[in-house]
């Protein structure tokens, strides 16, 4: 049996999260969302298991886009465990025609327009449209109507446009994309230069110094909490990303917010609003 949180309150807990795979755990007393399901099943099981919860209480999953770093899972989950699966129209047809569903599975779509609003349980999903390299990629803001708490989730976009900065002000926590320190990325050996434009385009990753922009654009009495999610491996370093976000925050003063940083192998401490 899970141990569920009691108490009105909205917490908030990142899985995992990397270029390997992605998924992000927001709850109440009430309610279990996964943003994104780009782990591997047993991974999540695992990772649910380590900080006390299960499986078979998930609300449902809310994608941001098709990529299988973002949606590895949703075969097993679906086929283990009937849950409703929250997509724009295009995400839900890209996922639907992917070679590596398994095959029989057939998923409970939950269908949104982008920019749409829609509730899962007690919690209220406000989505917005993204530059990323996907059919139609969004971004997501959760509130907690009961508590008036409100998180806001940027990972997979190339650039910061003016929708996104006004969607995510006046949040308590921001989770914010740093995904690759932009000199560690142009030196590496490993990754072919079309990669790295891809990357570094407008509808690629947030750099280190792109993440710490829009956190000084948006920091506020209100935001306490940063998690810098979706590192790469071997482009950038948790340190780096801390530090470079941790700086530009310092400089205009907002000294209250914290920083962390999430890992791709553990899930992160539990935060509870």
């Amino acid at each position: 049996m899970t141990c569920r949180i009691a108490g009105v309150g909205i917490h908030l807990t990142i899985l995992g999260s990397g270029s390997a795979g992605n998924c992000t755990l927001v709850e109440t007393d009430k309610t279990m969302l996964l943003l994104d399901a780009g782990l591997s099943g047993r991974q999540i099981a695992q990772r649910l298991a380590l900080i006390g919860r299960h499986v078979d209480h998930i609300s449902g999953v809310v994608l941001t886009h098709e990529h299988s770093d973002h949606t590895r899972a949703l075969g097993i989950l679906c086929k283990s465990h009937p849950l409703p699966v929250y997509a724009n129209r295009l995400t839900a047809e890209a996922v639907t025609a992917d070679a590596e569903l398994p095959e029989g599975v057939r998923i409970s779509w939950r269908l949104f327009s982008t920019g749409a609003s829609f509730e899962v349980g007690d919690l209220l999903v406000e989505s917005f449209s993204v530059p990323h390299d996907a059919y139609d990629p969004v971004n997501f803001v959760i509130r907690h109507p009961d508590s008036g708490h409100a998180i806001g989730v940027l990972t997979d976009l190339g650039h910061v446009t003016k929708l996104v900065t006004e969607r995510v002000r006046s949040m308590d926590v921001l989770v914010v994309e740093a995904n690759h320190d932009l000199k560690l990325l142009q030196e590496d050996p490993a990754r072919p230069w079309g990669l790295k434009q891809r990357i570094m385009s407008r509808h690629g990753h947030l750099s280190n110094d792109a993440a710490a922009t829009l956190t000084s654009e948006v920091a506020c009495d209100r935001l306490r909490h940063v998690f810098l999610a979706h590192l790469s491996r071997d482009c950038n370093r948790p340190e780096l990303a801390q530090q470079t976000v941790g700086d530009k925050l310092r400089h205009i003063g907002a000294r209250h917010i914290a920083i962390a940083v999430s890992s791709q192998d553990k899930p992160t401490a539990t935060l509870t609003l």
